[in-house]
């Protein structure tokens, strides 16, 4: 289909885009704005973790459960939501969960304690899940190859200014107004992101395109892709740099505020630092694509993370100065910008006539490895940064690993297929 518009056929396997297909900026920014409703569902409420601990009168990990399971719904509703628009179009999910998403964040406005909080957040996350997991198989739809590497890269550039101004935004609305405010500007993000999927997004799943074999058929896709050896190697190393990502999400609200002694609005710029470093190498990217290989560029950037992740735990132990552990979070930060559109390209292209039920794996896989992590955060306690500095280690390293036995596994499946 032409930019969500016309009947035709998909990319072609060169990875150029087919007749009409030019990845126009309002494409970009539709799909990119979907992307970026998890995210925003998860920074923008960051900078009132302290607050909302004190209004409910319970612990800081308590309050990260909430956080735990907006991630969790994000995971299951991806696993569900991805392979019900391969069957039934990309269209009608997408209305549906953003409409729920709104009403949901409105819920979550209301919610008298934690407890009821972290129920309405799972159900939040999993509605918000629908703009997540059908604007990338969306994207599958449209393209393959490089030019899917270069507008996933170019949704980077759209979804990185959710980290700069969702925590931003948040920090400034606290000064007006409680951490209810924040989640009643959510309810308004998901009328607007409605409206724009009812008017600017088309459906990109033509009915000749769709699957039509039911639920069983639908569980037999999920289990060729996990025995697909390279596609899982792909899938658990986006994940475990996702548990990098959540571990530094979940603990560096209370490691800045509680035990560096920064203020909301601080602590949002610095965050939101860290979304600029995305934007800026997320371009990067974009022009490597069809230049380097995809394999070769997501080798060099799991390298620099693992590395800063292990630079993290020493400054740590060191007690070096604040700015250290900033410079490395955001070194950190910028490799996301080379990991998760390269992981998803590599991904997604092995599997065109299934793009919806990919993502929703990787997709819930990410989550569900960022709920896990999270919580990890607070074992060593309130007042020390070691609990973030580690989980963003081990995730960061295991995924240099992973991807080393990824790159083993492709390289003997090209010398197989070459033979044949």
């Amino acid at each position: 289909m032409a930019a969500c518009a016309s009947g035709r056929g998909p990319a072609t396997s060169s990875g150029k885009p087919g007749k009409g297909r030019a990845a126009g900026a309002v494409l970009v920014v539709g799909l990119g704005a979907l992307t970026a409703l998890g995210p925003l569902s998860i920074d923008m409420y960051l900078p009132a973790f302290p607050a909302l601990a004190e209004e409910f009168g319970t612990s800081d990990s308590r309050i990260q459960l909430t956080l735990t399971a907006c991630l969790v719904g994000l995971a299951v509703g991806q696993l569900i939501l991805g392979p019900l628009s391969d069957s039934v179009g990309r269209r009608r999910p997408l209305l549906v969960g953003t409409a729920a998403y709104t009403v949901f964040s409105l819920l979550c406005a209301l919610a008298p304690n934690a407890e009821v909080l972290t129920v309405l957040r799972l159900l939040q996350g999993g509605a918000g899940a629908a703009g997540m997991v059908i604007a990338r198989a969306m994207v599958r739809d449209l393209y393959a190859g490089p030019a899917a590497t270069r507008l996933f890269s170019r949704l980077i550039l759209v979804i990185g200014l959710a980290p700069i101004l969702a925590p931003v935004f948040g920090g400034q609305l606290l000064l007006v107004t409680s951490w209810r405010g924040i989640f009643g500007a959510l309810a308004v993000l998901g009328v607007l992101l409605f409206v724009l999927a009812w008017f600017v997004l088309r459906e990109s799943l033509p009915p000749s395109n769709r699957r039509s074999d039911g639920l069983v058929a639908v569980v037999g896709v999920f289990g060729r892709l996990l025995r697909d050896p390279v596609f899982l190697a792909l899938m658990l190393t986006q994940g475990l740099v996702s548990a990098g990502l959540f571990g530094y999400v979940s603990g560096f609200s209370f490691v800045a505020q509680n035990v560096y002694g920064v203020s909301p609005q601080v602590f949002s710029l610095l965050f939101g630092l860290n979304g600029i470093g995305m934007v800026i190498f997320s371009q990067v990217n974009g022009y490597l694509a069809g230049r380097v290989p995809e394999r070769s560029v997501l080798l060099v950037a799991l390298s620099v993370a693992a590395m800063a992740g292990v630079g993290l735990v020493v400054v740590t132990l060191a007690g070096l100065p604040f700015a250290l552990t900033c410079a490395l979070l955001f070194v950190v930060m910028s490799t996301l910008s080379f990991t998760l559109p390269n992981t998803m390209s590599l991904a997604l292209g092995r599997y065109p006539l299934n793009a919806g039920s990919a993502s929703a794996l990787m997709g819930t896989v990410q989550f569900f490895v960022g709920a896990t992590a999270s919580p990890l955060v607070g074992l060593a306690g309130e007042e020390s940064a070691m609990g973030m500095a580690s989980v963003v280690m081990v995730g960061l390293v295991s995924a240099f690993l992973v991807n080393l036995v990824g790159r083993a596994l492709a390289a003997r499946e090209t010398t197989e297929h070459s033979k044949d």
